[in-house]
């Protein structure tokens, strides 16, 4: 299962742990789920974790650079996607249709209108630990 995850959810993993860290953890520590992103989409995270509001610790921002550099299945994208209600989310879209991505893991609304650009299921920390982790035999 090929998995795009957006970047609040990162930032969130990184600075509150609980959850999000926790679906991260799941996707990277189970065969069956790959996490996809385009170079533009690792950029993005590594640009947003670095702001200033954030103040993270170099070590810290190291090792989740290292965890992305490692973890992450780069996608070529060469689809571009029209995403009106919000551009900036539009390179989620396209990697998750240039990868044939099964989920997008978000807590952003803007992507509650994506359903009509793609089959990829697009969802929430809490949904996709309903769908997905909660249903995995033990």
């Amino acid at each position: 299962m090929k998995v795009v995850i957006d970047t609040n959810i990162v930032v969130s993993a990184v600075l509150k742990d609980r959850d999000p860290e926790a679906i991260i953890r799941f996707v990277i520590g189970h065969g069956q789920y790959e996490w996809i992103a385009s170079r533009d989409i690792l950029a993005e995270y590594n640009e947003v974790l670095q702001r200033p509001k954030f103040r993270l610790p170099n070590t810290l921002l190291q090792e989740w650079s290292d965890l992305f550099e490692t973890v992450i299945t780069v996608v070529d994208v060469s689809v571009a996607v029209d995403f009106p209600r919000d551009q900036k989310d539009a390179k989620f879209l396209a990697c998750a249709i240039a990868a044939e991505a099964d989920y997008i893991i978000t807590a952003d609304r803007d992507f509650t209108e994506a359903y009509k650009l793609l089959t990829t299921t697009v969802c929430s920390v809490t949904q996709f630990k309903h769908l997905v982790i909660d249903t995995e035999p033990q």
